[in-house]
Formats: structure tokens, C-alpha cells, sequence
């Protein structure tokens, strides 16, 4: 039982590398980039060619998958996302929508529709035993970067300056302008570093997830369920929502393999039934 408490947690903190991205756009930004999938399949790609056909480093691979999906975020965010966000929610859907199937189709054409294999380093294979507890070393790896990382964020978005000037923007943007904010390099920036993260969460993710040209259709429910268990009024409610939902989804397959694909939904209705607003997330 605590090593199927273990791997939920494991994939529970992927979950959440791979939603924060998102919860910073649709929380702290108002906007619903559904084509967040799309940038964690890039990091997967960039990583799976990096590692097994260049022989890239797999610890160096990360860093690279990061900064090339940010750099891509940057540039369409302001060459085509800019413009959309004073649309209304709708537009901003089929927008991105758009976008999700673009990649899946020129990844398809790119790269192939079959499935991608990650080497990973052999100092990340096998399992181990701690305290009579059977560990994947990956997923140990997973946790602790994971969770690092989800301290960052929130220290971050609660302790900077920069956390304070983009709430602000959020909040009122002529205001912000006034005062002196930079309201679109806040945003640019903002929507490079989720875009980044999403591409290492798909770099992360390739080797449990899998990596096909249809990750992003696959995966995006998840990361809506994350963000809406969850909340987004702080980087806390998505990392508590992925652990939650991660157990759930582990257990339910395990104990109930009939049912176990539908866990993760039926935790998602009860919370919008009890709690629409997540559960982590201050009523309005």
C-alpha cells in the first residue's frame, strides 16, 4: 500500500508540473490557453531527439526542453496570443483549440505517429527498498524535482516583486500601466514561463506518460481537472489538487481496475458539486 502511495505522489507532482503552466495562464492571467498540452509535447520531443538520437545528457536535456518550449511560448505569444486576450472566453477556446490541432498534425507529419521511447540514464532505472517501501528511482527523482520546483513557483509568485507586479496587471491593467508596470512584458514573460514548464513537464512525463502526436488531445483533460480541483488563486491548490488526484487515480486502478480510468472524474464532480470554486480556492 505505501508503494501505491508513493507512485500516486510521483505522478501526482507530474501531474502538477504539467498543469502549473496552465494555472498560471487561466488563474493569475484570465486565459484559457487549452493548447498548454501542445508545449509540454514539444519538451517531450525536444528531449526524446536530444537524448536518443544526439546523445544529449538526459539531466542536461531538461534545461534545453524548458527554454526551447519558453522560447516558442514567447514568440507566439506575441505574435498571435497577444491579440486575443481582450476576446471573450469563447474565442480564446477555439483559438487555442486551433493550435492543439496544428501541432498534433505537424508533429504527426514530423516525427510519426508512433509511440516515443525515452532512454533514460541508468542511474534512474530500477527500483529500490527504503523502509520496506519498493521506490521507482525515476519517480523518486520525479518527487524531488517536482517539489522543488513547486516551492520556487510559489515563493515566487508571493515573495517577488515581480509576483506583485503581475497580480496588478491581472487585477486592472490601465491602473497598472499608470503605474509604471510593464504590463506586456509581465504577460510575455509570464506566458514564456508557463509555456517553459509545460515543456518540462512533458520532458519529465515521456517516460510514464508516453509521447505520441496525440498527447495533447490525450492529456489535456487532465490538466483542466487539475486546475479545477485545485483552484487557481495560488500555486498551492493545483500541487495539493495533482496529489489528490495522482493517489486517486493509483489506488483506483489498482483496487478497482473495472472502474479505475473513471476515479479521477468522479473526485472532479464531487468537487464541482461541493465546491465549484476548487477546493483550495477562496469562494468569491
Amino acid at each position: 500500500m505505501l508503494t501505491l502511495l508513493f507512485d500516486g505522489l510521483a505522478y501526482g507532482m507530474l501531474l502538477f508540473v504539467l498543469s502549473c503552466g496552465l494555472a498560471v495562464t487561466l488563474g493569475l492571467m484570465n486565459f484559457i490557453n487549452l493548447a498548454h498540452g501542445a508545449f509540454a509535447m514539444a519538451g517531450g520531443y525536444v528531449t526524446v531527439i536530444l537524448t536518443n538520437r544526439l546523445g544529449v545528457p538526459f539531466l542536461l536535456s531538461l534545461p534545453i526542453a524548458f527554454v526551447a518550449t519558453a522560447a516558442a511560448g514567447l514568440l507566439l505569444e506575441r505574435l498571435l496570443y497577444v491579440r486575443v486576450y481582450e476576446k471573450n472566453h469563447l474565442d480564446q477556446v477555439l483559438f487555442s483549440i486551433g493550435i492543439v490541432f496544428v501541432s498534433v498534425a505537424g508533429v504527426d507529419y514530423i516525427m510519426g505517429s508512433q509511440q516515443q521511447i525515452l532512454d533514460l540514464p541508468q542511474f534512474l532505472r530500477g527500483r529500490t527498498e527504503i523502509f520496506g517501501i519498493g521506490i521507482g528511482v525515476y519517480r523518486a527523482f520525479l518527487v524531488l524535482i517536482c517539489g522543488l520546483l513547486a516551492v520556487a513557483l510559489q515563493l515566487i509568485l508571493t515573495r517577488t516583486r515581480f509576483g506583485s507586479q503581475l497580480r496588478a496587471s491581472v487585477d486592472d491593467r490601465r491602473v497598472a500601466r499608470g503605474l509604471g508596470i510593464r504590463v506586456n512584458t509581465i504577460f510575455a514573460v509570464t506566458f514564456a514561463a508557463g509555456s517553459g514548464l509545460a515543456g518540462l513537464g512533458g520532458a519529465l512525463g515521456a517516460e510514464i506518460l508516453g509521447l505520441d502526436p496525440t498527447f495533447p488531445l490525450k492529456f489535456m483533460v487532465y490538466f483542466l481537472i487539475v486546475v479545477s480541483v485545485g483552484g487557481t488563486t495560488s500555486m498551492l491548490g493545483p500541487l495539493y489538487a495533482s496529489i489528490l488526484l495522482g493517489v486517486a487515480d493509483v489506488f483506483g486502478k489498482y483496487y478497482v481496475p473495472q472502474i479505475g480510468g473513471f476515479v479521477i472524474y468522479i473526485v472532479l464532480v464531487v468537487v464541482l458539486v461541493l465546491r465549484p470554486q476548487g477546493l483550495f480556492s477562496r469562494a468569491s
